[in-house]
């Protein structure tokens, strides 16, 4: 996911997909240690689009913050 594709979403469309992909994170985690994933560097590209949504959230509610505060 591209920073410019997350800046185009309202607030509360990032922290959905925020949680949509801990989920994803939390199950991928846990079949990891009983079975080979299919795929083990969907982990990293899951953790990297969490990191890149929780900074451009940050981002915006500062400043919406500051916009309001004057």
């Amino acid at each position: 996911m591209r920073a410019d594709e997350i800046r185009e979403m309202s607030l509360d469309d990032v922290a959905a997909r925020i949680r949509e992909l801990e989920e994803e994170q939390f199950r991928l985690n846990f079949r990891s240690a009983t079975e080979p994933l299919e795929d083990p560097l969907r982990l990293r590209v899951i953790r990297r689009d969490i990191a890149r949504l929780k900074t451009i959230l940050r981002e915006q509610q500062a400043t919406r913050e500051r916009v309001n505060h004057g």
